[in-house]
């Protein structure tokens, strides 16, 4: 009997709905919007984390990271908020150079980065500049095409020595050989000793539109500055980065003066590429979340327009509802309509929704591959599930005002109305 009166309910519902298809369309449209909006931004989400993480993987595991200023665990340091810090100075990265305090330390770089214009006869462009020391080809992992990169003594004697990227090397140079030549940076003459081979976008750092010149030259001459950016520190194996990083932070205390007796507090940051990983999926995720939490207001609109659209349909049936009452119709038959009616509805928006969402994640995914980032397709089954569980449920939190109010018509005065 149950089943028998569900059939029903169903039938009518649908065939009330098919009398008014262009508004049944409309009414879906903010549920389907609403459902895709939440499977793209949840499918790009979980593309651009992919895309990220694989970004710092590609730098190596056995990495850390040293970073001017104290992070708490409200948020990173200051410098990488753009804040100038100038904690960390040159001889910090020298003190690196001791094996027998560094056993597992097989390579650093310290930089100092800026923006300049590089200039030739006529030619000239604007890229990064990256003051580094010599360490660079052994932690980072770069290779120069021909020349050659400069040495300690161009280090720590100022020379004008500059390697260019490929980039930098082929808007100045074009097909001509570079090496030898004199040019300027902001105006300050500097020898081309080498070019490197191109490498690309590697941790959103383009390694091939910059030039690297010896640190102390860059802060003397170019910046006016004595402090450091940044230090990577290359370690033998990552089951050493523990002990290495131990070891940093004591040395770096020691240097600075931070200790019990003094009251300071570190002024530095450590960090390793495992923590760094951890940090950014955190961070993805909230983000993921909280921006599908906001698109899935729109589902709560699509809702509300459920719920005006079957207060008309309540209106404009008023008599069909007072004629089904008259032949014996009950109320529990009639909300059942009018909520199997705004159901139908929103998960039909629902599906549509999910498709749509699900077509439109592949096709900005299927460009990123495109344009060559390691982009990931995904689609969670959990946001699938969610979409089509709360479709149904607005439909029956937004169906039941109408159905309520339909179902409490009188008979004989529904039958009355024009």
């Amino acid at each position: 009997m149950f089943f028998t009166t569900l059939k029903l309910a169903i039938q009518t519902s649908v065939s009330a709905l098919k009398a008014n298809k262009g508004r049944s369309l409309l009414t879906m449209l903010g549920i389907i919007i609403g459902v895709a909006a939440v499977i793209i931004i949840m499918s790009v989400g979980a593309g651009a984390q992919s895309l990220i993480l694989s970004q710092v993987k590609s730098l190596g595991s056995n990495l850390i990271g040293v970073m001017p200023g104290k992070s708490d665990n409200s948020g990173p340091p200051a410098s990488v908020l753009g804040v100038v810090i100038t904690t960390l100075k040159y001889a910090d990265a020298l003190a690196l150079d001791s094996k027998q305090r560094f056993p597992h330390v097989l390579g650093y770089v310290a930089y100092t980065k800026g923006f300049g214009t590089i200039s030739w006869n006529a030619q000239s462009y604007d890229t990064s500049l990256s003051g580094s020391t010599v360490g660079y080809l052994t932690t980072e992992g770069g290779e120069v095409d021909y020349g050659r990169f400069f040495t300690v003594d161009e280090e720590r004697n100022l020379s004008r020595v500059i390697v260019l990227g490929s980039t930098v090397k082929k808007e100045v140079f074009g097909d001509s050989n570079p090496i030898g030549q004199r040019i300027k940076v902001n105006k300050k003459t500097f020898e081309v000793i080498g070019v490197m081979k191109a490498r690309g976008t590697v941790a959103f750092q383009n390694y091939d539109d910059q030039v690297f010149i010896p640190i102390l030259t860059m802060q003397k001459i170019v910046t006016g500055t004595d402090h450091l950016g940044l230090m990577r520190i290359k370690v033998d194996n990552s089951v050493n980065i523990k002990e290495t990083i131990s070891d940093l932070e004591i040395m770096l205390r020691e240097r600075h003066g931070i200790n019990d007796q003094t009251g300071k507090s570190d002024d530095f940051t450590v960090v390793n590429a495992a923590e760094a990983l951890n940090m950014l999926s955190t961070i993805t995720n909230a983000l993921r979340y909280f921006l599908a939490a906001v698109a899935a207001l729109s589902l709560l609109v699509g809702g509300i327009g459920i719920m005006n659209i079957m207060l008309v349909a309540v209106t404009e049936r008023t008599r069909e509802i007072g004629l089904r009452k008259a032949i014996g119709a009950t109320t529990a038959h009639i909300m059942y309509q009018f909520i199997l009616e705004s159901i139908f509805v929103t998960v039909t928006g629902g599906l549509i929704g999910i498709v749509s969402g699900v077509i439109v994640s592949f096709l900005i995914s299927r460009i990123a591959i495109y344009l060559k980032y390691a982009w990931e397709f995904s689609v969670s089954p959990i946001s699938i599930i969610l979409a089509v569980v709360v479709s149904a449920t607005i439909g029956i939190i937004f169906g039941l005002f109408p159905a309520y109010k339909a179902s409490r018509l009188d008979p004989m005065t529904a039958l009355r109305h024009e």
